[in-house]
């Protein structure tokens, strides 16, 4: 399982790298540049899945109808 994934702000394409919780969805994440408040695309169960390069641990594991749950 990987648990690093690069997030994308679609607002300024500030790239960062982070380490995803194995334990819970992360549901918000706010652009360190820009400020804007990434949230979860329509389908999608966290930020990760929307825009980062890796999807989270639960949609690695055990597909995308299992997202965190």
């Amino acid at each position: 399982m990987q648990l690093e994934s690069t997030l994308t702000c679609p607002a300024c394409s500030h790239q960062v790298t982070e380490i995803m919780p194995t334990d819970a969805c992360r549901f918000f994440y706010d652009c360190k540049v820009c400020g804007a408040r990434l949230t979860p695309k329509a389908g999608d169960c966290c930020v990760f899945c929307s825009y980062g390069t890796v999807p989270c641990p639960s949609v690695q594991q055990d597909g995308k109808g299992r997202c965190c749950g």
